[in-house]
């Protein structure tokens, strides 16, 4: 599975830029792979995050727990996107989301002092970062506004059509969290 792991990520890092043989052989050699059983964990409330995680295969959900005690999902991952707490991993602080798998996964984790030296010596590299995450921010400025301007119903219809193979792949009550509203809810509008 590591190999394929690691195919299906430098073929991901080549969409975006080009790297030589060399390159490519330094970031394999650094990475380190984790295959996670369904329901394990990545990271929990509290610890503090070391590494941005590639989903190679699988899918994954971040989530908090508010002040009510209810689980609030604040992201999805599935093959071929990334997963982190930036905020742990960039200021070494303590969690407040959870990172578990939904299915059985295999991700790809880089290490953040890694992932530096790795922009030090390959500096496609940042570049490649950069333009994932300008796509990430923009899908979650996206998500905000919807959340804000669209009512449940319209944010359901919106997201089934956009992602439509999370409506199969992740349960129900988990994709009401993450559209903001009831399983309840989300039984009704799918009842019509």
């Amino acid at each position: 599975m590591t190999n394929l792991a690691s195919s299906t990520l430098l073929n991901h890092i080549n969409r975006y830029v080009k790297l030589s043989e060399k390159e490519e052989n330094l970031l394999l050699s650094l990475l380190k792979h984790q295959s996670l059983k369904k329901k394990a964990y990545l990271l929990t409330e509290g610890q503090i995050c070391k590494a941005n995680y590639f989903v190679a295969k699988g899918c994954l959900r971040n989530y908090l727990i508010n002040d009510k005690g209810v689980k609030q999902i604040t992201q999805f991952a599935i093959e071929n996107w990334w997963i982190t707490d930036y905020n742990s991993m960039v200021t070494q602080t303590p969690s407040g989301f959870f990172i578990q798998a939904l299915e059985n996964s295999e991700v790809i984790a880089i290490d953040y002092h890694v992932q530096e030296e790795l922009f030090e010596k390959i500096p496609k590299l940042e570049r490649y970062f950069r333009l994932v995450l300008e796509r990430a921010y923009s899908a979650s400025q996206m998500r905000i506004k919807f959340i804000f301007t669209q009512t449940g119903e319209e944010r359901y219809h919106h997201f089934a059509t956009s992602f439509p193979g999370f409506i199969q792949r992740v349960p129900q009550y988990m994709l009401a969290s993450y559209l903001g509203f009831t399983p309840e809810f989300l039984s009704k509008i799918r009842a019509k």
